[in-house]
């Protein structure tokens, strides 16, 4: 299985009739890291006039909630839900936070000034395609950390430590694990432990 979503946390601002708009975009891995967002982002402004979101808190797409917070019904919550259905991004929450600048958009306005301010905050965020990876641990000895070294260029090295051996963690896609400690162990003759860790969906 895999899904994609958005990495980190992005925010993105724009005016519109002197209402100002910020939208906030995040990776929220269920519905409360999605709630414990939302939480955030209103305490961020006490004083805004609205604060609507849309969310998908799961991998498959059925955790889903939106809200307008005031604003006309269908204006806000469902529009910003739409960006992120439209994305086919799994495990990600918009919040758009208005402050009124005192002129009325109408029920158009707020839509697309709602659903653009989503699809602004998408565009800039960085995605990735979340796969099932699994951390592997090589231990070498030290006369050996160079040619590691060599050998993880281009891996996604997680820790590096060095005690009575040097240890490094590497994040490899599930699918490609039994030829990561194939090409290991032949790249060392032998000279090299190979083990497996926790396995984790992972932004490759």
């Amino acid at each position: 299985m895999e899904y994609k979503s958005v990495v980190g946390e992005t925010v993105t601002e724009k005016i519109i009739e002197k209402s100002r708009f910020l939208t906030y975009v995040a990776h929220t891995e269920g519905e409360a890291e999605a709630r414990t967002f939302l939480a955030r982002v209103r305490a961020l402004h006490p004083a805004a006039t609205h604060v609507c979101f849309g969310y998908i808190a799961d991998k498959i797409g059925n955790e889903q909630r939106f809200s307008d917070d005031g604003e006309p019904q269908g204006t806000a919550g469902m529009p910003i839900l739409g960006v992120i259905k439209a994305q086919n991004l799994r495990e990600t929450a918009i919040a758009v936070v208005r402050y009124f600048g005192g002129i009325k958009l109408g029920a158009g306005g707020l839509t697309r000034a709602y659903a653009g301010g989503a699809a602004e905050g998408v565009e800039k965020a960085e995605k990735r395609v979340y796969t099932t990876g699994v951390e592997v641990l090589l231990e070498v000895d030290y006369p050996d950390v160079n040619a590691a070294l060599r050998f993880l260029e281009g891996e996604i090295v997680l820790s590096r430590e060095f005690a009575d051996k040097a240890r490094f963690t590497v994040m490899v896609k599930e699918s490609a694990e039994k030829d990561f400690t194939a090409r290991a162990r032949d790249f060392f003759n032998g000279k090299v432990t190979v083990s497996a860790g926790k396995k984790y969906f992972y932004p490759f």
